[in-house]
């Protein structure tokens, strides 16, 4: 898979930019605050149609303006696909692939990246819901259906915690409906949490590996961390997941209906690492943690590329001046040659002359390529 083009319009501070892609390694140069980072941000979401940074996309249409459009054109098997994408500020958006008009999973198909950011080296020390984004973002990669089971879980839990709230206010309770959205959460959940230890048991295999050269003598290790099943267990039959899931809804009801709002399910669950045993976020330095995060990157591209057949994009958003002289070192040549990497950075002093040879180098400066 091979990104071409890439125009963006009215995007964040890019009133009008378009990049031609003529090599498999691109380095977009910038100082800070001048759009390289938008660049990557806009490649992710034709990918995912997320955007890393914010949950609202009318942040993303440019001050002052009333619409967005991202374009691109991509080679995927050898065949040549286009992507657009326009939002404006009434909030109607038009998705369309070779120009004919989309739907959101079709869309989401075609192009896969990963993304591989600043934010993303504070994840074992960040919250729940941080790790939580990270494992569902990386399993929407290689499982399209599976944003609309979260959506669907996600409506179910809101509903819920609405019907709580009204039952507290009004003091009346009916606990035939309560009894509705608890079985309708079990079934959603359940699968949820299926697929995301699925996903886990992986990326274990395939990351260890990488950190085992990375670090030399560490084993790293990865656990899903159930809010009824507990952190070491070994239960991936989806029916009692769902047992088990209905037991702790009813053993907790009454603390749901005082605190208004649901307790147990996929939406409370973590994701705990160990380096030999001991928990990386309690124990770890941050050079063992930026080790972790590496090896999970790296086993995403893996990943994709073994459930789709094409290497994904891999997009590098100023991470290099993170990572020490070893880790870089191991992230640049670890990249596949058939794998297309678009970094950005301030400026070409962290790469050596060799890996700057074949690489296409764009410098922006207040969103414009200069």
């Amino acid at each position: 898979m091979k990104l071409k083009t890439l125009i963006l319009k009215n995007y964040r501070n890019c009133e009008n930019v378009k990049l031609n892609f003529d090599k498999s390694k691109i380095l977009i140069i910038g100082k800070n605050a001048q759009g390289k980072t938008n660049i990557l941000e806009s490649i992710y979401f034709l990918s995912t149609l997320k955007s890393p940074r914010t949950s609202n996309i009318p942040d993303l249409i440019k001050f002052d303006c009333e619409n967005f459009r991202l374009e691109s054109e991509l080679v995927k098997s050898n065949t040549d696909i286009e992507l657009s994408y326009s939002y404006n500020t009434e909030k109607k958006r038009e998705i369309k692939i070779n120009g004919v008009k989309s739907t959101i999973k079709d869309f989401k198909s075609v192009l896969k990246t990963v993304l591989f950011s600043t934010s993303d080296l504070l994840l074992l020390r960040g919250t729940p819901q941080d790790r939580r984004d990270w494992l569902d973002n990386a399993i929407s990669q290689v499982y399209p259906a599976y944003d609309d089971r979260l959506a669907k879980y996600e409506k179910i839990r809101i509903q819920k915690n609405n019907f709580l709230k009204e039952c507290a206010k009004t003091g009346y309770s009916n606990d035939a409906l309560l009894d509705v959205f608890n079985e309708q959460l079990s079934i959603t959940g359940s699968n949820i949490i299926y697929i995301r230890k699925k996903y886990l048991r992986e990326i274990e295999k395939i990351s260890c590996e990488k950190h085992r050269t990375i670090s030399e003598t560490e084993n790293l290790s990865i656990h899903y961390d159930c809010s009824f099943l507990g952190i070491n267990n070994d239960i991936e039959d989806i029916e009692i997941i769902q047992e088990k899931f209905k037991a702790s809804l009813e053993e907790r009801k009454t603390e749901e209906m005082r605190r208004c709002q649901a307790c147990v399910g996929p939406h409370r669950d973590d994701v705990v690492f160990f380096i030999n045993n001991q928990e990386a976020t309690k124990f770890a330095s941050q050079g063992q943690q930026r080790t972790v995060v590496l090896a999970l990157k790296l086993s995403e591209l893996d990943i994709i590329t073994a459930k789709t057949g094409e290497e994904p994009i891999l997009l590098l958003d100023d991470v290099l001046a993170e990572l020490d002289d070893m880790r870089q070192n191991y992230l640049l040549k670890s990249i596949n040659s058939n794998t297309q990497t678009i970094i950005t950075s301030v400026d070409t002093i962290l790469f050596e002359d060799e890996f700057l040879k074949d690489v296409q180098i764009f410098k922006i400066e207040n969103g414009k390529i200069i």
